[in-house]
């Protein structure tokens, strides 16, 4: 059986209807399917999916190794590709899952890079609030902060969606999956001044009637413009880590459990499916766990002893 466009078009299909994932997962998975293809065709092997062999897959994850993919990156294509075979079987396409014995990378538990509080404020601070989009860029910043959202959840935030009264956001995230988020009265009086003040003056695209954050066109933000927006404003803070949009996501976790805040909370504020996924922001530094025990467990003051 011929790898196909149709072949790749219906695996496709089968993600939209079946599997109800997000298009920024379908997009991942298509773009990975397209590289598997692509490492088919340039090692002369077999498009025949019948053919392919475990010892085929191992080639193809030792190239993407050799060409300097992360042990993440890998691991989520060899993902996709344990997917697709999935559905070959489920269409009864092929007989045996060349992927079923392969396994993932080994994944070190890496750290996300997080700002302290200190550098956000001089992030803002830096804000040149006398230009163009500056008071939209400083909510940005805040809204992400502040609500600990994903550059996608901030981009497509709606109007609608903002519970003035009760103070929390109807965010959705991964998998079209809803939650509420928490909304402090700073950052919902930032987002209140840009509609009211900056965004009524904008004429806005009738498909971005509801979104809150859009370009000086009145289209809706691209994640990439928030990239660009965050990196401008680090580099005007002169501050040298690397930063993403995703930085202040991490960094809302990391100071909420600093703080004291309960796991199980910040993981339903994140919209993470498993509390294993939110420990990674316990990497709180030795100092502060160290000033912790000595400051509230009974047994680590030194009256004591």
């Amino acid at each position: 059986m011929h790898f196909s466009p149709s072949i790749h078009k219906g695996y496709i299909a089968f993600l939209k209807m079946e599997k109800s994932l997000s298009e920024n997962t379908i997009d991942a998975y298509s773009r990975d399917l397209s590289l598997f293809k692509q490492f088919l065709s340039n090692s002369n092997i077999d498009f025949d999916l019948k053919k392919i062999k475990k010892d085929d897959i191992g080639l193809f994850i030792k190239q993407l190794y050799d060409l300097g993919f992360s042990a993440y990156s890998q691991a989520r294509i060899l993902s996709g590709l344990k997917s697709f075979f999935n559905y070959l079987i489920l269409e009864q396409l092929i007989d045996n899952d060349p992927t079923t014995l392969i396994s993932s990378p080994r994944l070190g538990r890496k750290l996300p890079e997080v700002l302290s509080a200190v550098e956000i404020e001089m992030m803002l601070d830096n804000i040149d609030l006398s230009q163009k989009n500056s008071f939209r860029n400083k909510t940005i910043i805040e809204t992400m902060y502040g609500c600990g959202l994903r550059v996608s959840e901030l981009t497509d935030l709606k109007i609608s969606n903002i519970f003035q009264q009760e103070g929390f956001i109807r965010v959705v995230g991964k998998g079209d999956k809803e939650r509420l988020v928490p909304i402090g009265d700073h950052t919902l009086s930032l987002i209140n001044r840009y509609i009211n003040d900056e965004r009524v003056q904008i004429s806005v695209d009738r498909r971005a009637t509801d979104i809150i954050f859009l370009t000086s066109r009145g289209k809706g933000l691209s994640r990439q413009m928030v990239f660009l927006i965050v990196k401008q404003l680090a580099d005007n803070a002169g501050i040298k880590k690397t930063i993403s949009p995703h930085t202040f996501r991490h960094s809302f976790a990391t100071h909420l459990l600093e703080g004291g805040a309960d796991l199980r909370a910040v993981q339903q504020m994140l919209g993470h499916a498993s509390i294993t996924t939110t420990e990674i922001y316990t990497h709180i530094d030795r100092e502060f766990l160290r000033d912790t025990i000595l400051s509230f467990h009974p047994r680590a003051r030194r009256n004591n002893y």
